[in-house]
């Protein structure tokens, strides 16, 4: 993408999530889409945003892709990893090589899983306002290039914008309506989870092409993720009205 195409792509993103930013907005899909925005306007293979939950512990709320080994990857660091010394010091951890020896110090699992997986580089941007962190973008990279100063600056702007889609643009001084925040999208990570791997077993299909098509028909009929997730969960939805993904042949699909 050239340096033009690139600053227009940006302002179309932004522009993309302010209209997204509305009453009642769907936090889930818009916190996956700034995930793949990420992915799309950076050197980066891979984005994902992670929350603390009221116990301080860090949880994956959305991810560029859904694949099992990257999401592992990512909730791997409720313990160790880039993400929560970010968490932890409010510090952007950038430009982290898995390669070298220096970065298993204090993270020796996290850093062998991401290599097993094929990344080499890491980054973690804090999702914080004003002195208040929440989370942690997360960012790997599978070829060996340094992200530049522009490329992180932006990083931390899309951390930004993650950071008031969560918090609905409260101000940090409601900590009780701030926290229960959280908690619901924690949750509803959760149930979006938990439809995945009904819809994921019932078309006998990857969590990658069931959760496509979960968040295509959530989309076209403007419905939040979490509450067709909680329908589907409690079985109080007709998954045949769902399109099942191409992928799935009729021999593989089970009722």
């Amino acid at each position: 993408m050239t340096g033009m195409a690139r600053e227009r792509r940006m302002a179309e993103i932004f522009v993309e999530v302010a209209d997204s930013l509305v009453e009642d907005f769907d936090v889930i899909d818009l916190l996956h889409r700034l995930s793949e925005r990420c992915v799309e306007l950076l050197d980066v293979s891979a984005a994902g945003i992670l929350l603390a939950n009221a116990q301080g512990e860090l949880r994956i709320i959305a991810a560029s892709d859904e694949r099992t080994r990257l999401l592992e990857l990512f909730a791997l660091q409720h313990d160790q990893g880039p993400c929560v010394e970010c968490y932890r010091t409010g510090a952007a951890r950038t430009n982290i090589e898995l390669t070298r020896p220096e970065p298993a110090d204090g993270r020796p699992h996290f850093a062998a899983r991401a290599r097993e997986t094929g990344y080499v580089n890491t980054h973690a941007l804090p999702l914080r306002l004003r002195s208040r962190v929440i989370g942690a973008l997360n960012l790997f990279q599978t070829a060996p290039h340094r992200l530049g100063d522009d490329d992180i600056a932006l990083a931390q702007a899309l951390a930004d914008v993650a950071t008031i889609a969560v918090l609905q643009q409260r101000t940090l001084e409601q900590s009780q309506v701030e926290n229960s925040q959280l908690e619901a999208a924690l949750t509803s990570r959760v149930l979006v989870e938990q439809a995945k791997g009904v819809l994921a077993e019932r078309w006998n299909t990857s969590v990658d092409d069931a959760f496509a098509a979960f968040r295509s028909y959530a989309r076209a009929r403007h419905l939040r993720l979490s509450e067709l997730a909680a329908r589907i969960v409690s079985g109080d939805f007709d998954t045949a009205d769902i399109p099942v993904p191409a992928t799935v042949s009729p021999e593989d699909r089970r009722g």
